[in-house]
């Protein structure tokens, strides 16, 4: 029998963070956009300063999971919330619980913090964890269109 447990990520699971992100962004079919390293997710995650925060989840002390987060903030309800950036279990450790626990976890620390809302986006065409997060009692936010600025558009901008 498996045993899950979560623990708070540690620069030591730069490599593990890294393959993570790398399997999930294969999935997602864009892992020729992951520009991410080892050095880097150790400066962006585990830097003094950074606002982000990582979770593995482990089945029998082995790396099965990972959920990375950070604050953001309502001005509506004067309140952080809690973002959850990526979600990520492992093809074998799908349908025992892994997900789940990283989830709670996500919430009990969101709960803990006194926070608003408990946020993340789905691609719209990922069925499978749509179900998942609507059997957990997640609401979709159809109102709102995401937007993002990067590359060239970002620094055009921010020469303006």
């Amino acid at each position: 029998m498996s045993v899950l447990s979560i623990r708070k990520a540690t620069i030591d699971d730069a490599g593990v963070i890294l393959q993570f992100v790398k399997e999930l962004a294969a999935y997602e079919k864009a892992e020729h956009e992951v520009l991410a390293t080892e050095a880097s997710i150790r400066e962006s995650i585990f830097s003094e300063d950074s606002a982000t925060k990582a979770l593995i989840c482990e089945s029998n002390d082995q790396p099965v999971g990972l959920a990375v987060y950070f604050l953001n903030y309502s001005t509506w309800l004067a309140k952080h919330g809690l973002y959850l950036e990526d979600l990520y279990v492992t093809p074998t450790a799908r349908g025992t619980g892994a997900g789940k626990a990283l989830l709670k976890h996500l919430a009990q620390i969101a709960v803990q913090k006194n926070c608003g809302r408990f946020e993340w986006s789905v691609l719209d065409w990922n069925e499978p964890a749509i179900k998942f997060y609507e059997s957990l009692g997640a609401q979709p936010q159809n109102e709102w269109v995401g937007y993002r600025l990067t590359g060239q558009a970002l620094l055009d901008l921010a020469d303006s």
